[in-house]
């Protein structure tokens, strides 16, 4: 079981930056990958930006070349640093973590959400 709890959430102004965190505990050796995910009212739920096990790093187009993936050196603590914030960046995120049986469509943990509001 892995436990994931985010923070780093808040109301930004447009152009603004945020940095979002994301703890990982207990059985963190099962996780290939970590992901964020958000969610904007009336919208399906997207992947951000992902990193996998080994370090390799993907992003959705909307927020390329303005949000970093990155994680600790002990893979405990994911980060989402997020720039050139724009007023469709507000979501809810969600941290989430790949196991063994899980997929990036379908991640095995997920963290609670945090509110991301960037104002124009």
């Amino acid at each position: 079981q892995v436990h994931l709890v985010e923070s780093g959430g808040g109301l930004v102004q447009a152009g603004g930056s945020l940095r979002l965190s994301c703890a990982a505990s207990g059985s963190i050796f099962s996780i290939n990958g970590r992901g964020w995910y958000r969610q904007a009212p009336g919208k399906q739920r997207e992947l951000v930006a992902a990193i996998t096990s080994g370090g390799s790093t993907n992003y959705a187009d909307s927020v390329k070349g303005r949000f970093t993936i990155s994680r600790d050196n002990t893979k405990t603590t994911v980060y989402l640093q997020m720039n050139s914030l724009k007023p469709e960046d507000t979501a809810v995120y969600y941290c989430a973590a790949v196991g063994r049986k899980g997929s990036w469509n379908n991640p095995t943990y997920w963290g609670q959400g945090t509110q991301v509001t960037v104002s124009s």
